[in-house]
């Protein structure tokens, strides 16, 4: 998909926020929509169907919280990611951003060509929209092969144990999305019974043993990520 025809929603209560975002975003192709606070942002997310949501926390009239939940209940807009870039770095307001159906938090401040950076990088998901995963993937310069369960690094190839080979698959898959431990254990183990409350911290710190720990990303209390 083009640049151009990639539409973001921007949502923030601060007229310079939307002005400086906005501009930078529109300088590198996309197509750019704003609204000021939740209620608005909802209905503007009905109408044009975004690709991305950028939206803050704290705004009046309804938060962002809220209309991430209702977005998120809207069945066209299934697909559509979306991030809060918010001041309130806390454990627990990311925790509860995530709770409502947000696919990433950013912190506040951030300088625009960092925030074009992890756009680009929620944005690559878009390329897994229609649901097929391919059967190799390339993500940091790591291939990996699902139809021979391996994967190369720095031409190297190795072969993992099917469940660390499944996990490292499904993050994968979505560089960027942070991946709830709910929904992990659902797909990579699914009704297998589960040895202990710790199994996928065990995976992962075994990943990161053997591909390397900068790849993988810790959300406290939600969950991991692969970085894009």
């Amino acid at each position: 998909m083009k640049k151009k025809e990639i539409k973001i929603l921007l949502v923030d209560d601060e007229p310079d926020i939307l002005e400086i975002i906005g501009y930078n975003l529109t300088q590198e192709g996309y197509q750019i929509i704003t609204a000021s606070n939740g209620k608005e942002a909802v209905a503007m997310a009905k109408k044009e169907n975004p690709h991305l949501i950028i939206m803050d926390v704290m705004m009046p009239e309804m938060d962002g919280m809220e209309a991430c939940e209702i977005i998120r209940k809207t069945p066209e807009l299934n697909q559509t990611i979306i991030t809060f870039l918010t001041a309130r770095s806390e454990d627990y307001s990311q925790v509860a951003g995530f709770d409502a159906g947000a696919d990433d938090y950013i912190a506040k401040p951030i300088k625009p060509k960092l925030l074009i950076s992890k756009v680009k990088a929620l944005l690559r998901r878009l390329k897994q929209d229609d649901g097929e995963q391919p059967g190799t993937l390339k993500v940091n310069g790591i291939t990996i092969d699902r139809e021979e369960y391996k994967i190369i690094k720095d031409g190297t190839e190795m072969v993992l144990p099917r469940k660390e080979f499944e996990l490292l698959y499904l993050l994968a898959s979505r560089p960027g999305k942070v991946f709830k431990r709910d929904e992990i254990l659902d797909k990579v183990w699914g009704n297998e019974v589960i040895v202990g409350g710790r199994t996928i911290d065990v995976h992962i710190r075994k990943l990161r043993e053997k591909i390397g720990d900068d790849i993988f990303t810790t959300i406290k209390g939600v969950g991991y990520k692969i970085e894009a």
